[in-house]
Parts: structure tokens; C-alpha cells; sequence
């Protein structure tokens, strides 16, 4: 496989924007916060929001540790998220990494996510974490 890093425009190759990442973060969460409420419905307020946050950490790890690396969000978007170091799909162990650091970068007023702001490969805290990047399907796309 060539060197996609060194192919196209940017620090390392081309990287979705943050806007796309927003978009597709609010489809994930909608999809989310509807299973939540069904939880929290099912089981009452606390033991529902417990499980709606592991709901949430097996949604990311499970999609995003598949061959696409997409979300229902990033299919959506037609971004997917990529080992850095490899340019390849993420290893179940690598996905339930940045699963459970996304959850911390939510905690710190946000502070994780915003982070992509700042880093010259537009990596979040769970980006960094795992060693990832989330990037556009057109210049990487997914295996068949």
C-alpha cells in the first residue's frame, strides 16, 4: 500500500474537518440520547443513564473497530477514522481505547474535543489516545 500521509495536502494527508465531525458527532449522539431515554424509561434515571453510557462506549468501539471505521455519524458525513501509524482499520483494543477516552474528553467542559482546534493533525484527546485520525472516505476509503 503506498504512503498515504504523503500523497495529499496537510501535515501528514488530508483530515475532516471539524465541522463534518460535529455534524456526525450530533447524529451519533442523537441515535444515543433516543436509546437513553428508552433505558432510562425501562430501568429508571440512574441505572438507565449507567448502561446509556456503556451503550455509548460499545456503539463507538463496535462501529469504529469494523473494517470502515464509520459511525452511523461518519458514514453519514463520509468521514472514517484511521489507525495514524498505519493508514489501516483499528484494532478492537485501539477502538475501545478512543471509545472510553471520548467519554473523558466530554467530561472536561468539552476540552477533548476541542483539542482538534489546536493539533496540526486535528486529533481530539481520544484521537491522541489511540493513535488515530479521522479522515474524508474520498481520500481514504474503506476497504471493500
Amino acid at each position: 500500500m503506498a504512503e498515504p500521509y504523503q500523497t495529499l495536502g496537510g501535515p501528514s494527508g488530508p483530515r475532516a474537518s471539524i465541522g463534518l465531525r460535529f455534524v456526525a458527532s450530533l447524529i451519533d449522539g442523537f441515535i444515543l440520547f433516543v436509546a437513553t431515554l428508552i433505558l432510562r424509561a425501562a430501568l429508571g434515571f440512574a441505572p438507565g443513564a449507567a448502561l446509556g453510557v456503556l451503550a455509548g462506549i460499545a456503539y463507538f468501539a463496535y462501529f469504529e473497530g469494523q473494517p470502515a471505521g464509520q459511525t452511523i455519524g461518519k458514514k453519514a458525513m463520509s468521514i472514517r477514522v484511521i489507525d495514524f501509524a498505519t493508514g489501516g482499520s483499528l484494532d478492537t483494543s485501539k477502538a475501545l481505547v478512543r471509545a472510553l477516552v471520548r467519554e473523558v474528553s466530554g467530561f472536561a467542559c468539552g476540552l477533548g474535543f476541542l483539542w482538534a482546534l489546536f493539533n496540526d493533525e486535528r486529533q481530539t484527546w481520544h484521537d491522541l489516545a489511540a493513535n488515530t485520525v479521522v479522515v474524508p472516505v474520498a481520500a481514504y476509503p474503506p476497504p471493500a
